[in-house]
């Protein structure tokens, strides 16, 4: 079964390297030249752990090749993979033109029977409108498959290799038994496919993330009493996450959600509600609360530091939206960064993979430094923004040594309140006791 998966961002790649993995013959198709010269060269354009070995090895095995011709990929393959960016409109809906732009080109390259799967995340109805495009296009007979993808940055070649579920939309009961064969390989302990219509299957991905993203949001702001009433959001989150009806997944309370999904999608669950008469309240609370915690957050700094600004320096660790990726998209350390940079505060930060990509965004507004001591040299203070597990358990005499002041503003709760303490240091987290 050959396949072509187009769109070769973060969802496009991992999808194709692991079918590739599972003995497909995968060919990818992007429009961007230089990211196939360099895929073709083993360069990997994103930072996912086990992704990269994964890419190399099955393209010199010869299952998965590159190449920016979409017309070699859809002769060449019965399966097409829909991976193109939806990214956020004005408005906050999502912008499927680029899914309607590949659909429509697909449509004018095939020649024979085609399945056409989306796995972008895309709005309800978005099956509909792919439908009609294609059949507006040619006679050719196809089907259309909603098919959304449910990894997790950091960890998703595993969740693509060993899925909690698979959701299939689809109304033929042929292309159901295609897809479940395509997905055998990853069915090995149970078979967990889910079929669903295409419209249940779009906004089950939705209904998901927004439900994940309302977990952390109330637990911000729950952080925020706590801090009033002198109770510990560790604690709290302790208590309830050891209800098994509520569980301990995306109860941690911190500086706020940030990437490529959860902001993204919380927006476009909002904006359909809105075009069907719905205000989806709880989406837009989700969506208020995140913007406040990152604004709450930076505010503990700001006032810390409040008339001396433009003379202080903070050393931050952490600049991706969460550990185990680059991605710095909507993350809460590059908004509480921009906050400080603009009362003139300077800042000096250490990331394990995201130096790149915070560069390419933010240039030179702040210096980048290789190495997280050296971060610390002539800082004020640290700020802790992203939960990198090398920030778990440092040497904090060494810390101590190299801040000018033994001041900890901490955005991920890393550190036990006791062991701060007894460090010397003062201590600001979220949702607990200042330590002083």
């Amino acid at each position: 079964m050959n396949i072509c998966v187009v769109g070769i961002g973060y969802v496009g790649l991992v999808t194709a390297s692991c079918l590739a993995e599972a003995g497909y013959k995968v060919i990818c198709v992007d429009k961007d030249v230089k990211k196939i010269e360099a895929l073709e060269k083993g360069i990997i354009p994103i930072y996912e752990p086990r992704l990269k070995e994964i890419v190399q090895n099955n393209e010199k095995a010869g299952r998965l090749s590159f190449t920016t011709e979409l017309k070699e990929g859809v002769e060449n393959s019965m399966i097409i993979f829909l991976a193109v960016g939806t990214p956020s409109a004005p408005d906050g809906s999502a912008d499927i033109s680029s899914i309607l732009s590949v659909a429509g080109q697909i449509a004018e390259s095939m020649k024979d029977y085609r399945i056409l799967v989306t796995k972008s995340t895309v709005p309800v109805g978005t099956y509909a409108k792919v439908t009609e495009l294609v059949k507006s296009k040619t006679t050719v007979p196809f089907e259309y498959v909603s098919n959304p993808e449910f990894l997790k940055e950091g960890a998703a070649v595993d969740d693509f290799m060993s899925p909690d579920r698979i959701i299939i939309g689809t109304n033929s009961p042929q292309v159901r038994e295609i897809m479940k064969q395509l997905y055998s390989p990853f069915m090995r302990k149970s078979i967990r496919v889910i079929f669903m219509d295409p419209a249940s299957a779009e906004l089950s991905k939705y209904a998901a993330n927004v439900m994940l993203a309302t977990r952390i949001s109330y637990m911000n702001e729950l952080s925020g009493l706590c801090e009033k009433v002198g109770a510990d959001i560790e604690l709290v989150r302790h208590g309830i996450g050891s209800d098994s009806r509520i569980g301990r997944s995306f109860l941690f309370a911190g500086a706020g959600y940030g990437g490529s999904c959860f902001p993204k999608d919380v927006r476009a669950l909002i904006h359909t509600g809105q075009q069907y008469g719905l205000d989806m309240t709880i989406a837009k609370a989700t969506k208020d609360i995140n913007h406040r915690q990152h604004e709450r957050f930076a505010r503990k700094i700001l006032d810390h530091f409040a008339g001396k600004e433009k003379n202080t320096t903070i050393a931050v660790w952490g600049l991706a939206f969460k550990a185990k990726t680059d991605d710095i998209r909507e993350s809460a350390a590059i908004d509480c960064i921009e906050r400080m940079l603009e009362v003139g505060i300077k800042i000096r930060a250490y990331d394990p993979e995201a130096i790149k990509t915070t560069k390419a965004l933010l240039g030179e507004k702040i210096e980048l430094i290789h190495n997280s001591y050296d971060a610390l040299d002539g800082a004020d203070a640290l700020a802790i923004l992203t939960d990198w597990q090398e920030f778990r358990n440092p040497d904090f005499e060494t810390v101590k040594a190299r801040l000018k002041y033994p001041v900890i503003f901490d955005g991920r709760n890393l550190y036990d309140l006791n062991y701060i303490k007894a460090a010397g240091f003062e201590y600001h987290s979220v949702g607990r006791n200042i330590v002083k």
